[in-house]
């Protein structure tokens, strides 16, 4: 393989890269719209902002899928203890109505 040919291969692969980011933008974003109506029904209803035990079947779930795909189960955590802190966050403060 030539640089030329391996520069262009890279070139490919980054436009692949490039694409699924937005992708997973595009789907958090929506992932977000839902939970924000969560949220407005939780506060609605004055149920907490966390649910713990859905929480945990939801991990248990995506930890499942991750050793199904081969991702990192430390990664998998990591990625959605982050993003039920965001909606958690978000919840509180639509209960406290901000």
């Amino acid at each position: 393989m030539t640089t030329d040919d391996a520069a262009g291969e890279l070139a490919c692969y980054r436009r692949t890269i490039d694409n699924l980011d937005a992708s997973l933008l595009y789907i958090l974003a929506e992932r977000f719209r839902c939970t924000e109506q969560v949220g407005h029904l939780k506060a609605e209803q004055s149920m907490p902002a966390s649910d713990t035990e859905r929480e945990r079947r939801q991990l248990d779930r995506l930890m499942s899928i991750a050793n199904e795909v081969g991702l990192s189960r430390h990664f998998v955590g990591a990625l959605m203890t982050m993003i039920v802190g965001a909606v958690v966050e978000r919840h509180n403060e639509i209960a406290a109505g901000k």
